[in-house]
């Protein structure tokens, strides 16, 4: 989607994703490996009664479902980082997530009106509707517009001058 497209109160959904104890284990392994995450007979006798997915495996799983609904082939570049970001109930080993973002703002930076601003809050749900992720991101737009074929760039013309 173009920045354009976004609009405040709008509401994106993807998915589902189905998460394998297979890929649980493996980001775990490399990013997480906390035991609650990397060990199933640890992980049964623990708190969670079983293996969870890491919270910020969580957050990849929401950021791939809306980069392939929201954000392929937009002018999308950067984020400077989430407002917050809450992981109230574990994903585990065979959820099917769904998410949900909603648009809470898009505006044009005061001071770089090439840059466009996108505020959102993602909530990701398993199948039985339970949110598992919460959070608010800033995405950040390039909305500076390509010169016209055969037209130089503004500041060439103004030198010219």
């Amino acid at each position: 989607m173009k920045f354009a497209e976004f609009h405040a109160g709008q509401v994106i959904a993807a998915g589902p994703y189905v998460v394998t104890e297979a890929e649980l284990l493996q980001f775990a392994t490399a990013y997480d490996p906390q035991w609650f995450h990397t060990d199933p007979a640890a992980a049964s006798q623990g708190r969670f009664k079983g293996l969870i997915a890491s919270g910020w495996h969580t957050c990849g799983i929401a950021m791939r479902l809306l980069a392939d609904a929201a954000l392929a082939d937009s002018e999308s570049f950067a984020s400077p980082g989430l407002a917050y970001v809450k992981w109230p109930h574990p994903v585990r080993p065979g959820d099917a997530l769904m998410v949900q973002a909603t648009v809470i703002e898009t505006r044009r930076s005061r001071g770089q009106p090439t840059l466009g601003i996108l505020r959102w809050r993602w909530q990701l749900h398993n199948a039985a509707g339970i949110e598992v992720l919460d959070l608010e991101a800033t995405s950040l737009f390039d909305l500076s517009a390509p010169p016209v074929s055969g037209t130089p760039p503004l500041d060439e013309l103004e030198a010219k001058v």
